[in-house]
């Protein structure tokens, strides 16, 4: 047997079955009376929360941003590849924190979106870039990595331009940076001389082991990210044309 479907009420450009309050569905419990108030239903963040510039997360990413210069000085400045791996694994850990309180805490905002993704590539670039110059990574990989985010990043700069809705970061690109955060940041704490050869050889290990699969889901991601950016060039200028 099928259950009878729930009237669906459409609002803005979304549809939910109920009705909508500004950021909420409300539907009757079963066996209430028609004139019984409506229970509301937390359906996700409003349009006026998704507005925030001020939030956690977003304070987080510029702190992780901030740190990447820091980073430089003290790999190059102070000559510690070490202790500058050790801060980039804190930098990149943090990416971890933000995308944790934002889903978790109600604070997900777009410009979140647009800077997260935003600061993962700076700090890639940046950040493996200067180990690449160190020599701590292996020649191919850093330019396979490296050449892989500044085509990507002309990608989604050049969608973005030609009036494209913003793309999500998908599952294999989320997996694929942080293996490699771990990679690199290894690489880099295995050439430290001061520390003891167990340690160094411990992260040298890891390093290779967390590359491999970071190659193999980064590159799984560009697959996804091409048509998922043609269907939002078509989404975006299809947008604009109902509103001009």
């Amino acid at each position: 047997r099928h259950l009878p479907q729930r009237p669906t009420h459409r609002t803005g450009s979304r549809s939910f079955a109920g009705h909508r309050y500004d950021g909420c569905v409300t539907q009757r419990s079963p066996g209430a009376d028609a004139d019984q108030p409506a229970v509301p239903i937390i359906t996700g963040p409003t349009e006026a929360e998704l507005g925030r510039i001020v939030t956690v997360p977003n304070l987080v990413t510029l702190v992780r941003l901030a740190l990447i210069p820091v980073f430089l000085w003290v790999l190059f400045g102070l000559d510690r590849p070490g202790p500058a791996a050790v801060l980039l694994g804190f930098i990149s850990a943090t990416d971890w924190v933000d995308g944790y309180v934002a889903r978790h805490f109600n604070q997900v905002s777009n410009l979140g979106k647009a800077i997260d993704p935003a600061a993962d590539r700076a700090l890639i670039i940046f950040g493996f870039g200067g180990i690449l110059v160190a020599g701590a990574v292996p020649t191919w990989a850093g330019i396979i990595v490296l050449a892989r985010e500044v085509l990507m990043s002309a990608w989604v700069l050049g969608l973005l331009a030609a009036g494209a809705k913003r793309m999500d970061v998908t599952w294999y690109g989320k997996a694929g940076t942080m293996a490699l955060m771990i990679s690199f940041p290894s690489f880099l704490a295995s050439t430290d001389t001061e520390w003891a050869s167990g340690v160094t050889t411990y992260f040298e290990w890891q390093a290779w082991l967390a590359l491999i699969p970071g190659l193999i889901f980064s590159f799984v991601a560009v697959g996804q990210y091409i048509p998922r950016g043609l269907t939002a060039l078509r989404e975006g200028r299809a947008a604009r044309a109902e509103t001009a």
